[in-house]
């Protein structure tokens, strides 16, 4: 497992960091890494998976990649780490109970033209959802507007809570148009092959109050609906 601590973890963004977990329990000498099989030019030739066996993986991180990128992260970042750890719980459970509400909620506005998370019945993943989630469906979720890519551009642009990052996991409510920024060298059809439309919109929902994160989509649907605001974007 090749996990961000960034997300969840330390939940407010304020660290980069990362964690590797390995069971070693993996055959690794089966032809398809040979960055683990072969040998290894910067440990006079030493092969891990021969030397390691099952542990030549995480043996080869320790070896080789905490060499090239450091050893460990600063004391005020794993602090930082550490404090955020301390309430993991209950933010998550409080970005779930909130991811839910905001996606029943958004089912029923007007400006919104879909919605997918597994949380909701018409989801294609839902009855295995909710046989194997106990506690919640998850924080993030996507939803489309009616209005395509400039009705999109225009909500997130006037959102004030939410904050337009590509983060997730985050306390706060975050919020992308993939279309545009995380997929944009794509081609459309490349962008539309992995599910990725104009009007999509991925949200991260954050641990405010949610009526608080009700309010400030309200708001920004306001200018969604506002035609002058639609046009100026399509001559953007």
């Amino acid at each position: 497992v090749i996990h961000s601590t960034t997300k969840w973890i330390n939940g407010h963004g304020t660290v980069i960091g990362g964690a590797i977990i390995d069971g070693g329990k993996f055959d690794w000498n089966n032809g398809k890494f040979p960055q683990l099989s072969e040998p290894s030019p910067s440990y006079h030739g030493l092969k891990f998976t021969e030397a390691f066996g099952n542990l030549a993986f995480i043996l080869r991180c320790r070896a080789e990649l905490l060499r090239d990128v450091g050893p460990c992260q600063s004391p005020f970042s794993t602090f930082i780490n550490l404090l955020g750890l301390e309430s993991l719980s209950l933010r998550a459970q409080r970005h779930v109970d909130n991811a839910l509400e905001l996606a029943q909620w958004l089912k029923t506005r007007d400006e919104v033209s879909w919605v997918s998370y597994a949380g909701l019945p018409d989801h294609p993943s839902y009855a295995n959802a909710k046989k194997y989630l106990k506690n919640g469906y998850g924080g993030v979720f996507t939803f489309g507007l009616k209005k395509g890519k400039e009705g999109a551009a225009v909500f997130v642009e006037n959102l004030k809570l939410v904050s337009n990052l590509a983060n997730v996991g985050d306390a706060k409510t975050l919020i992308v148009h993939p279309y545009s920024t995380t997929h944009e060298q794509l081609s459309d059809e490349e962008k539309r092959s992995v599910g990725i439309t104009p009007e999509l919109l991925r949200v991260s929902v954050g641990i405010e109050h949610i009526e608080d994160i009700k309010d400030d989509f309200i708001q920004a649907f306001e200018k969604v609906n506002d035609e002058s605001l639609i046009q100026a974007f399509k001559k953007l």
